[in-house]
Formats: C-alpha cells, structure tokens, sequence
C-alpha cells in the first residue's frame, strides 16, 4: 500500500488541487509545510491531526517543515470565528513558538536536516506594505477573496481589514518557502483551502511554476463539532494544563460512534489490526477506548506516563476512588477557606468541575455528584479545613474524578 492510498484508507484526505501529488508524496519527493499560529503557549489535540500526518509523510522520506506563525499570529486567522482573536505581543508570541517546538519535537525528527521549523516572522515583519501591494496585491482578486469560505463566518459580523489581509500574508509564506527552502507543497485543515489555493496561484502567477496543496479532513465527533474540548476548555498538549491522566480520560471517554474513526486517523496502529476492530461491538467499545487513550497518550507524554494513566483510570472506574495518585487535582489555601470551610459550589468551580455556580448547583441537584463515594446532598452542603486536610476525591458523572486537598 502506498503513502496515499494509506491515508485515504485512514480518511484524512479531504482535498488535493491535483493528482501529481500523490506520486510526489509517494516518492519521498514533497518538501511541505504546515502551519502553525502560535495563540497559546501549548498545542491542542486540535492539532493531532496535523502532527501525525508530518509524522507519517516524514517516515515516506518527505521533509516537514513546521512553519510558527509569529508574523501571521499578528493578525489572526479568521477561519471558523464569529469575533475577532486576541492580539498578542512579540514576546508573547515568542514564547509560545518555543513551547510549540518542544511539544513538535515528540512527533518530528528535527536532526540532520530531516526538518525544519520556520518561523514567519523572519519574512514578513519586514515587508514594505507599498512594495508588497506592488508585488503581490494585483494577483489577489477581492471579488474571490469575499467568496472564500475561511471569511464567511466573519462577514456576519463585521469582517475587519486587518483580518482581510490573511489569507494575502498566507500565501506569501508558500510564495516565500517555495522561492527560499525549495517548499513544493501545503497541508492544512480543510477550513484552510482558500488560503492555500491563494499560495498555489501566487506561485504559478509570479513564478510559472506548480505547487501543491492538500487538505486533511477535520477531526469531528458525531454532531460535527471539532473534537479537542472538554467542557468547553482545550485539551492541552502540555502536562502543566492538562495532566496525562486527564489527556488519557478525554480520549477513553470518546463516544462508541466516534471510536473507530479516531483509531484510524490518528494512531499509528496497522490499517489490518483496525479493519479487525472496527467489528467490535458494545464492551469491546471500551477496550477499543482504552487503546486509543493509550496510543495517544503516549504519543504525547511517552509509555510510562500513559501506563500510570491507564492504570489510574482503571482503578477509578471498578470503584477504587480512593487511588487518587494520578488523577487531577486542585490544591487549596486557607484564603480560599471563609470561616474555615469552603461550600460545595464555590469547591467545584476552583477544581474547574463547572464554569458557575448555577452550572454547580444544578449538578448537584439532579444528583450527578458525590464526595468519596457519597452523593453530596444539597448545594448547601460544605467542608472544613480537617476534612480537606485529608483530600477528597469528587465525582462528577460517571466519568470525571477531580482530588481537592488542602
């Protein structure tokens, strides 16, 4: 089986701009890119996707490079947002590059030229904005532009000049990385092919010359929502945001429907060993979740750690709360303490357990939460500094563990 009929047959092709591509890819021939904005100090399991495929295309012989957005991350991606991203500062920007590079370095060979990490600020923060009109600008048609699907969302509410100029900056990074570093092709999430069809045209336009560019499908569950999340907050590559053990939980607890398709796009299992589970059926669904929460935690925080994970998880779910050692964990003060004791509500929302309050109390009046074991009985109910003192694991649903201690 070839490359590409490999990822075909996992389902992450979602679109090419032509069939030349598959030879190059199968040949050990693309010098590609993927980009990367650096909006946070961590990379998400959002970003499984893009991280297993230059892992798969680099053991083909194909030569990743990992494009950081430090001069892009200035503007910000209007793809699939209804308001506007935070605009963050150089250092900010610098300091997540690094974080980015160290969690990258898990998934790609960086050594002996195997890869490159770009960052687009060496090129674009000094552009002249005549010069760039002049060069580049009279190849873009704003008739096009307006049309592109990575803009429609934010036409509803006011698309801002500044997010305009995107996709432009986009497609001179490929102009620049084809002309620079010999970069003849773009991957990207499906949401990014009016950007990179930008960067194929530019090329051909200024340089008469062909580059290429493929998308991936994008990770969704059953509804069609990106995967990634988990009560509304990211799922964090980096273990000081989201431990092992709750990387490992998010994955286990991934929906029957939704099991298979991950197994199959992001881990690196054999295509036979996956057509024989995909036929597993009600508790073998489990035992499915649990190769995918431990194939990928390991990816990411290596065997052991994932291993602790497993183990942790397991002891949790035949009913040993008590193993508490691995699960997360909220440490306390005595100034988060009033009259030395901490009500249930105000305990659940610091252990990040709801977002509010309300979401608190309505979670334990319809019963879905118990203390060591225990469904807590009203939102009235408290604990003292003696109790905390001891640690005590809460338990929402079924499936979230979360130790308080003070």
């Amino acid at each position: 089986m070839t490359l590409y009929e490999e990822l075909k047959a996992r389902g992450l092709v979602a679109q090419i701009t032509d069939d030349e591509i598959i030879d190059v890819i199968n040949n050990g021939k693309a010098t590609f890119y993927i980009g990367f904005d650096c909006t946070a100090d961590s990379l998400t399991a959002g970003h499984f996707m893009a991280l297993t495929l230059m892992k798969r295309l680099q053991m083909a012989g194909n030569k990743p490079i990992a494009l950081i957005g430090g001069g892009t991350t200035m503007i910000g991606d209007p793809s699939g947002r209804t308001d506007m991203r935070k605009m963050l500062t150089k250092e900010d920007i610098a300091h997540n590059a690094a974080c980015f590079k160290k969690q990258m370095e898990k998934f790609i060979d960086f050594s002996d030229g195997k890869a490159l990490m770009l960052n687009n600020a060496d090129w674009l923060l000094n552009l002249n904005y005549v010069e760039l009109l002049r060069d580049v600008g009279a190849c873009f048609s704003v008739n096009n532009m307006l049309r592109a699907k990575c803009y429609e969302q934010r036409m509803e509410k006011g698309l801002s000049f500044l997010e305009f100029n995107y996709m432009i900056m986009q497609s001179y990074d490929f102009y620049y990385m084809f002309q620079h570093y010999g970069c003849n092709m773009q991957f990207g999430g499906d949401d990014q092919w009016s950007n990179m069809l930008g960067g194929t045209e530019l090329i051909r336009r200024k340089l008469g010359k062909d580059a290429y560019a493929m998308t991936i499908t994008l990770l969704t569950d059953s509804q069609g929502k990106k995967m990634g999340k988990t009560a509304g907050n990211a799922v964090w590559l980096d273990p000081n945001k989201t431990s092992p053990f709750e990387f490992y939980q998010y994955w286990r607890n991934v929906g029957d429907s939704d099991v298979m398709k991950c197994i199959r796009m992001l881990t690196f299992l054999p295509l036979e060993q996956i057509d024989e589970m995909s036929t597993w059926k009600d508790q073998r669904l489990n035992e499915a979740k649990e190769i995918l929460a431990f194939e990928l935690t390991k990816m990411v925080h290596g065997e052991e750690e994932a291993a602790k994970a497993q183990n942790a998880a397991r002891a949790l779910f035949s009913g040993a709360a008590g193993d508490a050692e691995h699960m997360p964990n909220t440490q306390l003060t005595e100034a988060d303490l009033t009259d030395g004791s901490i009500g249930i509500l105000t305990l659940m929302v610091k252990a990040g357990l709801a977002a509010s309050n309300g979401e608190a109390r309505r979670l334990v009046v319809q019963g879905g939460v118990l203390v060591d074991g225990e469904k807590v009985a009203a939102p009235t109910v408290s604990f003292t500094a003696e109790q905390l003192s001891k640690g005590i694991v809460i338990k929402k649903g079924k499936k979230v563990y979360h130790k308080v201690s003070l």
